[in-house]
């Protein structure tokens, strides 16, 4: 039998909390509304604050990164997402930009500026700004995040100010009337009165958390309200009955709170689809253009009041789009033609390739755009280990299905990512890879956390050009789709996948820089090499007992040694002098010279020490140097009965079948290897060794 479809109903019917929806469409009068704000004053925050919130919210993670501290937001790890949209290796960028949104929320200046995200393509700029987008979705759905807006209601809104002979057609066609720009119910409150009701809420808060509720009524309310005030000849009170406050949900789809604008052609674009237009059709309700109830408040300006608006490539609006733009960020106003100034509330987000930016750096217009834009450079992932992350997400084994990815395949297409990303270092003793390797956290003989500082600090565009994580995705899918029989993907694969692809890259023009970059494939060809004879070589040094042997052999001879003793012979019963020429032979493989030897066997001895006094007892893989020449010296002593090089002929003995096949199991077991690319590493790794061109067993 198979499995029973779910009973959906009752699977929702469990799980399903109607107390919950009842929250989000809370209703209630202004002075429900006010009760809510004295409870907590926080619901009246301004766009930026909100936003701000959205990401603090979530928590924070601090560490030390060449001797600076950093702060990692949990907010760009994509917690509402389960990590979908998670951004990596771009903490510094982040907290630069986490930081414009606290100074803006705390009134200091970037509040009345643009946010621009600039960077090469693929950097992840509109991963941010959808971040930010889904974020404020959500924060609005909870407890804490909660904000409001407001309807007029009542008889005869509809014909408020409106010529006799009109109201007919217009009784009854707007009531109840929302607020169309889901505007903040305190703006009702006359802003003279506004000012003291405001300063009592902050006495409540701490002076970083103090409420700036900025603006008036938009002009379709204002006209409202004024109407309304005549009526009742200027009675407050009795206006504000016709107010009921309303939970607002931001939401992208419902085009609520989140505005987003992008280029389109020149003839089908112009300005009103920010600032709103004029709907003739209402004009013959209400009589006149100048009515605010006949004009349509559509635009994204609009829309994304109380939240955010994203522009997508803004340097390729036109002109008249980008004042508008500036206009807004500046004052935080709108100016439709011929209609009435709007006041906004809302974070403007912007994003600009790197190329699109400098072409235009001569315009005379990105003098102003410049002198009203906070500039945040989101560059590409210049550190190995987070770049990997990236590609790890989106082919791993929960997505990838039939096929298997060989270790090291995800790693050596990042790796030269990576280094097309790099500048060549400046020190003439250091190569690109070894620069590559400091950013990930290998430590160099020679340098020192103040060295990487410096490098980091010399290459300031590094990042800002190279190959796009977008062009790796495609030509690793490209591998996993183009041949079906094969089973494996491997790196040489990808390599040659990425390789193929430069000659038709849309981005590359230049023949000497992909020429650069095809040498830098050999680069990550020859690491791979490096990294796979290691694996191999520690697949057939994998053999335990003979490790713990080989280690209580050695530790027995360094004890001795430094202890001026004697070893006794456990095959004669004699005593002996410490055999010096099998020291030497294991610290050799971890390049430790004759003139510090005596140091590297104290400082195991006095390590064995330490872990003595702790209750604990030392092993072979305790102490990663010297597990890493033990694995070293019994691989030079055990390969030539192992016979790899008879791998490359078709003629292999049985014994030595057995062997093989034990370390193609250690290669499975413990590096994640399969039948099919185990096979094929132990082949290549032979032919390698055919050719003698391995470096005293070291990689």
């Amino acid at each position: 039998m198979g499995t029973p479809v779910l009973d959906i109903i009752e699977h929702i019917r469990q799980r399903h909390d109607p107390q919950s929806y009842q929250g989000l469409v809370w209703e209630g009068s202004f002075a429900d509304y006010l009760e809510l704000v004295r409870e907590n004053p926080l619901v009246a925050r301004n766009a930026f604050q909100r936003l701000y919130d959205v990401i603090i919210s979530f928590g924070t993670r601090k560490y030390t990164e060449y001797k600076k501290e950093i702060t990692h937001y949990h907010f760009f790890d994509d917690p509402i997402g389960d990590g979908r949209d998670a951004i990596f290796g771009l903490d510094v960028p982040l907290m630069k930009f986490v930081q414009v949104l606290k100074a803006a929320s705390l009134g200091y200046g970037p509040e009345r500026r643009v946010i621009l995200l600039h960077g090469p393509v693929g950097s992840s700029k509109s991963t941010i700004a959808r971040l930010l987008k889904k974020g404020l979705e959500h924060y609005s759905r909870t407890s804490d995040g909660a904000l409001y807006t407001f309807s007029w209601v009542g008889e005869g809104l509809g014909t408020l100010g409106i010529p006799a002979e009109m109201a007919e057609a217009a009784h009854g066609a707007t009531d109840p009337m929302p607020c169309p720009m889901h505007e903040e119910p305190l703006h009702l409150i006359p802003e003279e009165h506004r000012a003291v009701f405001v300063e009592q809420l902050n006495t409540l808060l701490p002076d970083e958390r103090r409420l700036r509720v900025e603006g008036d009524l938009c002009p379709s309310c204002r006209h409202i309200y004024n109407q309304l005030m005549l009526r009742y000849d200027g009675d407050w009170t009795k206006v504000i009955e016709h107010v009921r406050v309303r939970r607002l949900l931001i939401s992208e789809r419902d085009r609520v709170g989140i505005g987003t604008f992008q280029p389109k052609d020149e003839k089908n674009q112009d300005s009103t689809e920010l600032t709103g237009d004029i709907n003739y059709r209402k004009i013959a309700i209400y009589g006149s253009d100048s009515d605010p109830r006949a004009f349509n408040f559509d635009g994204e300006f609009n829309v994304a009041n109380r939240g955010l608006i994203e522009f997508i490539e803004v340097l390729k609006l036109d002109v008249a789009f980008l004042y508008d733009l500036l206009g807004a960020s500046q004052e935080h106003k709108i100016k439709p033609k011929k209609f009435a100034q709007t006041d906004i509330d809302e974070v403007i987000i912007a994003h600009t390739n790197e190329p699109e930016y400098r072409r235009l750096q001569n315009n005379e217009f990105m003098e102003a755009l410049r002198d009203r834009t906070v500039k945040i450079d989101i560059p590409y992932i210049t550190k190995l280990d987070e770049e990997i992350k990236v590609y790890e997400r989106d082919f791993n084994n929960r997505r990838v299905r039939g096929k298997h990815m060989a270790p090291h395949t995800i790693e050596m297409a990042a790796m030269w990512a990576v280094l097309t990303r790099l500048e060549e270092p400046k020190k003439v003793n250091l190569t690109r890879l070894q620069k590559l390797k400091l950013y990930n956290g290998k430590t160099l003989p020679g340098f020192t956390e103040d060295n990487v500082k410096e490098l980091r600090k010399e290459a300031e565009r590094e990042g800002m050009e190279g190959i796009s994580p977008r062009y790796i995705q495609d030509k690793i899918s490209n591998c996993l789709v183009a041949d079906i029989e094969e089973t494996c993907v491997n790196p040489f694969m990808v390599l040659k996948e990425l390789e193929s692809g430069l000659r038709h890259h849309s981005l590359l023009n230049d023949p000497e820089q992909k020429e650069r970059f095809r040498e830098l494939l050999a680069v990550v060809r020859e690491e791979y090499e490096d990294i796979v004879k290691n694996e191999v070589q520690r697949a057939i040094s994998g053999d335990e007992d003979a490790l713990q042997r080989l280690c209580a052999n050695y530790i027995d001879n360094v004890k001795a040694y430094t202890q001026r003793e004697k070893v006794r012979n456990k095959y004669t019963g004699e005593y002996e002098e410490p055999d010096e020429r099998l020291m030497r032979s294991i610290e050799e493989k971890i390049d430790i010279p004759e003139s510090r030897k005596d140091d590297f066997r104290r400082e195991i001895m006095n390590y064995i020490g330490a872990l003595a006094v702790d209750g604990k007892k030392f092993r072979y893989d305790t102490n990663s140097r010297l597990h890493k020449a033990l694995e070293l010296k019994l691989f030079e002593d055990q390969k030539d009965s192992i016979k790899l090089t008879s791998l490359v002929s078709s003629v292999l003995d049985k014994e030595a079948q057995e062997k093989i096949d034990v370390v193609k199991t250690r290669l499975i077991r413990e590096h994640g290897y399969c039948e099919v690319c185990a096979t094929d590493v132990l082949n290549f790794v032979a032919s390698i060794f055919a050719r003698g061109d391995v470096k005293d067993g070291r990689g």
